[in-house]
């Protein structure tokens, strides 16, 4: 009796070895089943983030990114220097265009109707924008003079990149240009953009409106209230191009200012989804004109809640500036000192108070002041 006692107890201690080895084993093939469930939906993953990057990659591709030639670009000998020495170090100066084009002419052989430069510390992300009021007399940047917008018609991005960094001192070597339907398109990608109409501005608004929706073949809604309102892209681009108001173009390069920083602000908050669909609206179009590539406008996606607009203004500067119609150049806009300009400017991106225009500078504000000292008011 006790040698089958103990016979029971050793087939059972067995039984109870074999159930918890097999219990073990389901829980080990559960395990090993769960980890190749979540490795499966891990390699879905990337490979869509794989799919995305490249279809980026094949958008810019489309658009037609543009190679600047880096040995064409013109930047003032002293500028090189001080923007690795001096208060320069550490920003990025990109320039903006906006041009007159309902036809998708993005790379020349049409004006620039918005110049901006976006400058932003690399270190704090904060930005300043500066608009360069289209009808300044500049050197075009291959020594004739005339109204600045006249750069981008003859030499596309390239000569009006030169136009800014030689007359400005800058050492620009990006531009993003868009036209009409880029923009619009980007701000209804976004839901629209909120802008504070005013009454002298509604009929102008809604004239420039009908103008464009015949040339875009594209539907308007008329603007019926002043007001802070959300504008659709083309109202919102409308309200760009308005001029015939008080303040004329110094108004209107206020208004292109406040739509980008309404566009910039709607950015900030909206979904990743929403983003990719704001660059592919103007991607899949043609509606834009860069040097930038993939990594620089992922890399902007991925920390505009990093960036801040801290100051905006425009060149020259209001109590440095002048008007006057210069022979057959037409009704300009004109520095009283390029020079005293290009100081205030560099005061006012780079918080430099000491800073001393170049040569070339120099050489071309004496040029202007000669050549428009007799037209001004």
């Amino acid at each position: 009796m006790a040698e089958n006692s103990k016979k029971k107890k050793k087939g059972s201690a067995k039984s109870s070895k074999s159930g918890q080895s097999k219990k073990a084993s389901a829980r080990e093939r559960e395990k090993k089943k769960r980890g190749k469930i979540i490795l499966f939906i891990v390699e879905i993953f990337v490979l869509l983030i794989m799919a995305a990057v490249l279809y980026a990659v094949l958008k810019v591709e489309k658009v037609g990114k543009v190679e600047l030639n880096e040995e064409k670009l013109v930047i003032n000998e002293e500028v090189k220097e001080r923007a690795e020495t001096t208060k320069m170090k550490g920003y990025r100066n990109i320039a903006l265009f906006g041009v007159d084009s309902t036809t998708g002419a993005l790379a020349k052989n049409t004006r620039s109707d918005t110049i901006m430069i976006a400058s932003i510390n690399l270190d704090t992300g904060e930005c300043k924008l500066v608009s360069v009021y289209r009808d300044t007399y500049l050197n075009l940047s291959n020594d004739t003079y005339n109204k600045c917008n006249a750069a981008y018609m003859k030499g596309g991005p390239e000569m009006a990149i030169n136009m800014l960094n030689m007359n400005l001192d800058m050492n620009i070597t990006d531009f993003i240009t868009v036209g009409f339907a880029g923009l619009a398109d980007t701000i209804d990608a976004l839901g629209g953009v909120m802008i504070d109409v005013d009454e002298a501005e509604i009929n102008h608004l809604n004239s420039y409106q009908f103008t464009m929706a015949e040339d875009l073949k594209r539907p308007y809604k008329e603007v019926t209230s002043t007001g802070y309102q959300q504008l659709t892209g083309l109202q919102a681009t409308a309200y760009c191009r308005i001029r015939y108001t008080a303040g004329d173009d110094f108004k209107r390069t206020e208004r292109q200012r406040e739509v980008l920083l309404a566009i910039f602000e709607k950015a900030k908050s909206a979904s990743p989804a929403t983003l990719t669909a704001a660059v592919n609206a103007i991607f899949d179009n043609d509606e834009i004109y860069t040097s930038l590539d993939v990594a620089d406008i992922l890399d902007i996606l991925g920390d505009i809640t990093k960036y801040e607009v801290v100051a905006q203004g425009g060149f020259p500067e209001e109590s440095r500036r002048t008007t006057g119609t210069i022979g057959s150049k037409g009704s300009c806009v004109v520095p009283v000192s390029l020079a005293d300009n290009v100081q205030w400017l560099h005061e006012f991106l780079f918080e430099d108070e000491e800073y001393s225009p170049s040569d070339a500078v120099i050489e071309y504000s004496n040029k202007v002041e000669a050549d428009t000292s007799g037209y001004v008011k």
